[in-house]
């Protein structure tokens, strides 16, 4: 069994989680620096055929099912049934993806009980990395959530653990995630032998799933009309990537490699207006190869205490419209686009990892236009505690929407 790789981060710190805190600037910094030219580097393409996309795929509509494989057992989630679902979603530039989603039917699933997505953190490059594999390989990183899912599986919910990375894994690319998210829910519910089609379904997700999570939730309106959720919960997010970008120098830090990850899944999402790769030193280059197809543990193993002044040819910021952009538009902060169903939103006000008063201002402009937001402040002093601390309300929360009562507004 493989232990996380959980570096010392000092009172202000905790673990990999950090990484939303220094990925705006540590990808700005390894984007903006210089004009040499380079390619990106993308993960080796799944072993498994079941993930490649058809060649039919243009043909399909956005959650269109493509495959569906019934799944060993997981100790992790006793007696539920498992199915790797294959599903047509869209990338940020409108071109048509493949993409997955694993499902827990649980003992005794009644027809159109509730459905729960739930979008794990993921903070990896490498196909490898996906929940639908790392359910499999006793990941410790998927202990934070397992108590939660059983829960939710032992009230008779169906549970969908999307890949919301995206075929390439696209780290940092949270439009991405949310489409994606959004099209594995409309994909379980197109297939009668899951039992969902008419579940109420509801969404939720902490930090890197908060992210996917929360951008699902703003898109819906405009990318899955059709789509009926009831709610969705959110926690830790980090809801503007320009504001981390700010706070971030050029010191050496423990977790470097997941933002270096970050800066290269950015690229392979916009080769074109971030181009990471171009921007890198031989020993930018070195790191980044060696991280190209690494999940987190090693990538933060990797990267330890590096900073990107070591891997950048100079250190001019913030020099690049066109770059800053990109980072502009995955920041859910500057996003005029707003949920249409009750949200609930959580975190700690000392959490150091993300960026606290953006969160805050995304609060307040969706309570200005009208959504139904409850929001919840956690005594956690720092970044994963503050997620299991803030679980129970949010079970009760959710469970509130999918039986149908008033959505609770502190707005």
């Amino acid at each position: 069994m493989t232990r996380p790789f959980l570096p010392s981060l000092g009172s202000k710190r905790s673990g990999w989680a950090h990484v939303f805190g220094v990925v705006g600037g540590v990808a700005l910094a390894l984007l903006l620096t210089t004009t040499a030219t380079a390619g990106p580097i993308y993960p080796q393409p799944d072993p498994d055929p079941f993930y490649a996309a058809p060649a039919d795929l243009e043909a399909h509509r956005p959650g269109d099912v493509l495959d569906v494989r019934g799944m060993p057992p997981l100790p992790l989630f006793p007696g539920a049934t498992v199915s790797l679902v294959k599903f047509r979603s869209t990338d940020t530039h409108g071109a048509p993806i493949a993409a997955t989603t694993t499902i827990l039917t649980p003992v005794g699933h009644r027809p159109d009980a509730p459905l729960l997505s739930y979008q794990h953190f993921i903070n990896s490059l490498g196909t490898g990395c996906a929940i639908s594999h790392t359910l499999y390989n006793s990941d410790l990183n998927l202990t934070a959530t397992t108590p939660m899912l059983n829960a939710v599986l032992q009230r008779g919910w169906s549970v969908a653990l999307p890949d919301h990375l995206g075929p390439q894994f696209a780290l940092g690319a949270g439009r991405l995630g949310g489409q994606i998210v959004l099209d594995g829910i409309r994909a379980v519910k197109r297939l009668p032998e899951l039992a969902v089609q008419h579940s109420p379904a509801v969404m939720a997700g902490y930090s890197g799933g908060g992210l996917a999570t929360a951008w699902a939730a703003a898109l819906q309106p405009s990318y899955a009309t059709e789509l009926q959720l009831v709610g969705a919960a959110i926690g830790g997010y980090p809801a503007n990537l320009v504001t981390m970008a700010q706070a971030l120098g050029f010191e050496p830090h423990p977790a470097f490699g997941l933002a270096m990850a970050t800066a290269i899944g950015l690229e392979r999402e916009y080769p074109d207006r971030l181009p990471t790769s171009a921007y890198l030193n031989p020993r930018g280059l070195a790191l980044r190869d060696a991280m190209a197809n690494s999940c987190t543990n090693n990538i933060l193993a990797i990267g330890a205490n590096g900073s990107a002044r070591e891997y950048v040819t100079s250190t001019s910021v913030f020099d690049s419209p066109e770059a800053r952009s990109v980072v502009e538009e995955n920041s859910l902060d500057l996003y005029a686009g707003v949920p249409e169903i009750p949200m609930f939103e959580w975190h700690s006000p000392s959490d150091p990892l993300i960026p606290v008063d953006a969160v805050n201002n995304t609060d307040r402009r969706w309570c200005a236009a009208g959504v139904q937001l409850q929001t919840m402040l956690v005594s956690a002093p720092e970044h994963l505690s503050a997620a299991a601390q803030g679980a129970p309300a949010v079970m009760q929360w959710l469970d509130g929407r999918v039986r149908g009562e008033p959505a609770p507004v502190v707005c």
